[in-house]
């Protein structure tokens, strides 16, 4: 694909992350490949996902797995997967252009060979699952197509904006989980408490062990609680995925959990465009930002006399292939 840079994108300076006073951020030298298990490329307000993508290359992430929502970001397949193709052939453009000026590398398009979705209902759209025949439709295309890993974000979700019975997300999620043992795929949950309780997280527990967590595997998606919530779920077997709110000021019930998973549960992920690491929280969060994340916590784990920082990154980097299936 013919895609010409402008003037501006063939300086390196365009490719670097700019916080709120347009101040360059500079990203450290990873000390393995990244991974982002968990970003979303179609909900972005200001960036553009084709940019995303190279940024992230550029910055290490050698994969990204993409959750898709069939009742809000996918209406319609064959349209998505064209785009989804057009986005990754003109990032691999971009990138080759980037390499004749010194600017990539040839190892940055891996990244492209890595780039994959999840498909599953949020709780937001539970009603929309329990009610529409197509929204069936769509989610059997997508778990289909060879691209796709998983199942997610699936689960529930008490907090400030949910708007659906307990007993309708319980329904759909518990439908769902059923899917993902039936076609043997790792799940990713959204777990939301409600306001001083944890309501999301227990409800969630009683069904996995009512239904049995994936042999596939499981993963709590951008864990945002501390080790007593996540430790039942450790117990189960599941991953705990953390994401940039485990660098903010105030997170130290995060990071004590992030101190007690066991280093092969542990997994790297944005949640992009949402909760941006520190220094570039409250900005539209991108994968290019799991470097950030990333580092910070590794050299967490190394100070608090855990691992070693590169032990660490190794760890992200395996575990997000043992939970998805892939190999090295």
């Amino acid at each position: 694909m013919n895609v010409e840079l402008s003037q501006e994108q063939l300086s390196a300076e365009y490719w670097c992350l700019r916080d709120k006073k347009k101040r360059v951020i500079n990203l450290p030298q990873p000390l393995a490949a990244l991974a982002d298990t968990h970003g979303h490329l179609t909900v972005f307000r200001q960036t553009d996902p084709v940019e995303a993508l190279v940024r992230a290359a550029l910055a290490g992430l050698r994969l990204l797995v993409v959750p898709l929502d069939p009742t809000e970001d996918v209406k319609d397949v064959p349209a998505f997967l064209n785009w989804w193709d057009e986005i990754r052939e003109h990032a691999h453009a971009m990138l080759e252009q980037l390499a004749e000026i010194g600017i990539a590398t040839s190892d940055d398009k891996d990244l492209l060979d890595k780039l994959y979705f999840i498909a599953g209902i949020h709780p937001y759209g539970a009603q929309i699952w329990l009610d529409d025949a197509s929204a069936h439709e769509r989610l059997d295309m997508l778990l289909a197509n060879p691209y796709c890993l998983g199942m997610g974000e699936i689960g529930l979700d008490f907090g400030p904006y949910h708007e659906l019975s307990a007993d309708v997300q319980i329904e759909t999620f518990r439908q769902q989980l059923r899917m993902a043992h039936e076609h043997n795929l790792p799940v990713e949950l959204h777990l939301r408490d409600g306001e001083n309780d944890s309501l999301g997280h227990d409800l969630a527990l009683q069904l996995l062990r009512k239904e049995g967590v994936p042999q596939a595997g499981c993963d709590l998606h951008c864990f945002t609680s501390g080790p007593e919530i996540m430790k039942p779920f450790v117990e189960l077997g599941c991953h705990i995925a953390f994401g940039g709110a485990a660098t903010f000021k105030r997170s130290d019930d995060i990071r004590a959990a992030f101190f007690a998973c066991p280093d092969e549960l542990l997994l790297s992920e944005t949640d992009c465009p949402y909760m941006a690491p520190t220094p570039l929280r409250g900005m539209e969060c991108e994968p290019a930002m799991a470097a950030l994340t990333i580092d910070f916590l590794a050299e967490q784990r190394e100070l608090a006399g855990i691992s070693s920082c590169e032990e660490t990154y190794r760890n992200f980097w395996h575990n997000a292939h043992d939970f998805f299936g892939l190999t090295l």
